[in-house]
């Protein structure tokens, strides 16, 4: 970590003394007392246990929490041969449940079912995993009524809704109900600390680190289903059972088993999800100034493009989200260096762009009338732009040393909370208010 300016605090053995420094300071800025903890303690590598002590000393309270209750064996939590067979409970939970409606008549492999496990697919994969969370993190209950209540309503709504054939609203609803699960199952995780810009920001490296692990074990999956396809076509035996189930259900119990790696096992994978923050941050900030270079010099404009508009907003949404791994991956002690003036361009780069983009989408409005697509590139084009906005800004702030770190991680990590409320919009009102189109 990066020592400490003040040299007061350079000794690890005085850490309690810098924390309460460091807390107060934050206080007297106008955080509150348990994110001001949070916060002085990520700075300063202080461990929980000197975090509850000063807690209970200082702030009586707000961190009064119990300990972790201990597993069997002695192991937290969620850890141990009970965690582990607990886990495993959720993700063969999440294996039957993807294959469960073939007893109801609807096939994985049938064409014609299609439709069916495009609407349901990630509500029959994605519950167990905020099961297994709302077990190993014990949430209020109004976080469980809150989970259970998106879920029964996107289920509800998803299903009963009458799509038209090729209904461009039924392919926004089936893209943006995962995110919108997602996102719910934060809750699950942080429970009512959701409102610390720290948790949000955790969950954020908790999916960074959930995609790598995710692809290396689909990597893995492949090559095992591949060899093992091969030896027993090989015998003459029929390997239909290995789609069915290795590959099927396999791959919806490993969302949880992935989960639970990032939770525990998380080490050289952690560190290599930040190496990607490190690694394209520049990468995507020096593309993204050659492409606003390119649109005059080419004299091309992309409002006449339909595929073009959707490439870069999803462009954009990369943008957002290297923004968001690379405010995870930093040490917030850190002062500004090159990769906090990379995130800068990129965030400066991403917003022309966004504005060029957006420009277009009211254009193609203007021409052609409102549609499913158009209103929804419209609607998360807006919120790319506020988000690439407030970021900007807040990198100047951070360079004219008027602001801190945090004041960036908070900003963005609030846009999560529009991000899911949007995927809401777009999968409950958007097919009625477009006559299921």
């Amino acid at each position: 970590m990066t020592e400490p300016d003040d040299p007061a605090l350079a000794d690890l053995s005085d850490a309690p003394a810098g924390l309460r420094s460091e807390a107060e300071t934050l206080r007297a800025a106008g955080l509150d007392a348990d994110e001001a903890l949070l916060i002085a303690a990520r700075r300063l590598a202080v461990s929980d246990a000197e975090v509850r002590a000063f807690a209970r000393e200082r702030f009586a309270g707000i961190w009064d929490e119990p300990e972790p209750e201990a597993a069997p064996d002695g192991d937290e939590r969620g850890t141990g041969q009970h965690g582990f067979w607990v886990m495993a409970a959720f993700a063969v939970a999440a294996a039957v449940a993807i294959r469960l409606p073939e007893a109801f008549g609807f096939a994985v492999a049938d064409s014609q079912d299609a439709d069916f496990y495009a609407r349901n697919y990630s509500l029959l994969v994605l519950p167990p995993l905020a099961g297994w969370f709302v077990w190993l993190k014990r949430p209020p209950n109004w976080v469980i009524v809150v989970i259970g209540g998106v879920v029964a309503v996107s289920a509800t709504v998803i299903n009963a809704y009458p799509f038209d054939d090729d209904s461009s609203s039924f392919v926004l609803a089936v893209l943006h109900l995962p995110v919108l699960l997602w996102l719910v199952i934060g809750l699950a995780r942080a429970g009512e600390r959701w409102r610390l810009s720290g948790q949000r920001m955790d969950y954020v490296r908790f999916t960074g680190e959930w995609i790598v692990y995710g692809v290396l074990i689909a990597l893995a999956g492949a090559v095992f289903s591949a060899l093992t396809v091969g030896a027993f076509v090989a015998l003459d035996i029929d390997t239909r059972w290995m789609t069915e189930w290795v590959m099927v259900g396999g791959s919806a119990g490993a969302v949880v088993v992935t989960a639970w790696l990032v939770e525990f096992w998380a080490g050289a994978v952690s560190k290599f999800a930040s190496m990607l923050a490190y690694i394209f941050t520049p990468l995507f900030a020096a593309m993204l100034v050659v492409f606003l270079v390119a649109v005059p010099a080419t004299g091309r404009s992309i409002e006449g493009d339909r595929e073009a508009l959707i490439l870069f907003n999803v462009l954009l949404g990369f943008v957002v989200g290297l923004l968001l791994f690379w405010g995870a991956a930093r040490r917030p002690g850190d002062r500004p260096g090159f990769f906090d003036g990379a995130s800068t361009v990129l965030a400066s780069a991403g917003l022309l762009t966004g504005v060029l983009t957006l420009a277009a989408v009211i254009g193609r409005i203007a021409d052609f009338g409102w549609s499913p697509n158009r209103a929804a590139l419209l609607g998360i084009n807006a919120i790319f732009a506020v988000n690439l906005a407030g970021s900007v800004w807040l990198y100047l702030e951070l360079w004219r040393k008027r602001r801190p770190f945090d004041d960036i991680v908070r900003w963005q990590t609030a846009h999560l909370a529009a991000y899911a409320a949007w995927a809401a919009v777009v999968v409950v009102a958007f097919p009625p208010i477009f006559a299921f189109a």
